[in-house]
């Protein structure tokens, strides 16, 4: 009777409730739950449903792996990414990808493509240079080997001639959505004091762009191929306009939600009358800005997001930094920040350090960067798992 019993008590892994199959599954790395996949057809529709996509990257989200992006460059000079865990002391590598563009055709220009951002594991790519006869964008998975190919925008060199152009890509809260974010400005009868930049929106949802309502976008010109920064449901780049001779230099803010254009005055410099180049970054839960000139690095940091008081002064680099870094050679370049604050930077010969603000301590985080070195959060999940239309796979 003990036997019948146990016997009975058995139940086959077919026949287990989706609820309990879903809190199995988003304990297992992501490596295991696509071999899933292949077990059975219930399995592979209950992971690639996007409910089961939603709920594991919410998981993820929340178990606090604090891994960062890098694009490097190997001895050889072939680009690859790697993934290196935060909380690690010795700051170990989690994972590392290869270039995903093997077939030439994938992609226009293809050697070209470098990632512009990260959200929710998803890397977005661009080729977004003025002479390209065909813009490419992509969205790349590396943790699940997905890579999606966008449509070709609306305006492109081909279709409305030389522009100046950047480019950004997140998620909307309000909508559930990753949206990609085209700004180009046309250089045919372009006037500094009156032209507006034509902006178009990518939805993943749609797979489709659409133009923004002419007059939404201000009068302002963006850094050509400016880094961007997601944050706050925002897109994020530096900008300038001319008024009066007089230039003036801002942070460019696209809401991904409410699909509208805010500007954040960047920090006062003394003396600065002209076009001043420069970069923002994630900071904790704001922004900082980076300027960097012939014998400084400057950084501020933007206190409180949205309030341009918020603006402080925390660090200033001089050319030579050899009493921070053993090294004269260079000045500092600043990649991004941890999520404990501290500033990556990038100094002699490519090495990457860590410094915090505060203390002035300094970790050498033993990566070597190249020069078009980026840093980023990253979140591993299984977000374009559920799209096969025009994907590839890249394992």
């Amino acid at each position: 009777m003990s036997d019948n019993r146990t016997t009975n008590l058995i139940i086959p892994w077919g026949s287990l409730p989706d609820e309990i199959l879903t809190n199995i599954f988003v304990f297992l790395p992501i490596k295991s739950i696509i071999i899933c996949t292949s077990v059975s057809k219930a399995w592979k529709s209950l992971i690639k449903n996007p409910t089961f996509i939603s709920t594991h990257l919410h998981h993820s989200l929340n178990k606090n792996q604090n891994l960062l992006f890098f694009r490097l460059r190997s001895q050889n000079q072939k680009e690859f990414y790697a993934l290196h865990n935060e909380d690690d002391a010795d700051f170990t590598q989690h994972a590392r990808f290869d270039y995903p563009f093997h077939a030439s055709d994938l992609v226009p220009h293809n050697k070209k493509c470098i990632v512009v951002g990260s959200c929710n594991g998803l890397l977005f790519l661009s080729n977004f240079f003025h002479a390209a006869p065909n813009n490419g964008f992509c969205l790349w998975n590396p943790c699940v080997g997905k890579l999606l190919k966008l449509p070709s925008p609306n305006v492109t060199y081909a279709t409305h001639g030389a522009f100046r152009g950047s480019s950004g890509f997140g998620f909307d809260p309000k909508t559930k959505d990753y949206k990609v974010v085209s700004v180009v400005t046309l250089l045919e009868n372009f006037d500094l004091e009156k032209t507006r930049p034509q902006v178009e929106i990518y939805t993943l949802s749609t797979g489709q762009w659409r133009m923004l309502r002419t007059g939404l976008a201000p009068i302002c010109v963006l850094l050509q191929n400016g880094p961007q920064t997601f944050i706050n449901g925002a897109l994020h780049w530096v900008a300038f306009r001319d008024s009066d001779n007089y230039f003036h230099n801002f942070v460019l803010i696209f809401d991904l939600g409410d699909e509208v254009f805010h500007e954040i005055l960047l920090p006062e410099f003394p003396g600065n009358t002209g076009l001043m180049s420069g970069s923002v970054s994630v900071y904790r839960n704001s922004i900082a800005f980076f300027r960097q000139d012939n014998d400084f690095l400057h950084m501020w940091a933007m206190k409180e997001y949205g309030v341009v008081s918020s603006w402080t002064k925390v660090l200033s680099l001089p050319s030579s930094s050899q009493r921070f870094f053993g090294s004269r050679d260079d000045i500092p370049r600043a990649l991004g920040f941890r999520r404990n604050g501290e500033v990556i930077l990038k100094v002699d010969g490519g090495r990457l350090i860590s410094l915090d603000l505060e203390t002035r301590e300094i970790k050498d985080l033993r990566i070597i960067g190249c020069k078009k070195t980026i840093v980023d959060y990253y979140v591993e999940s299984l977000v374009l798992l559920d799209k096969a239309a025009n994907s590839e796979d890249t394992y």
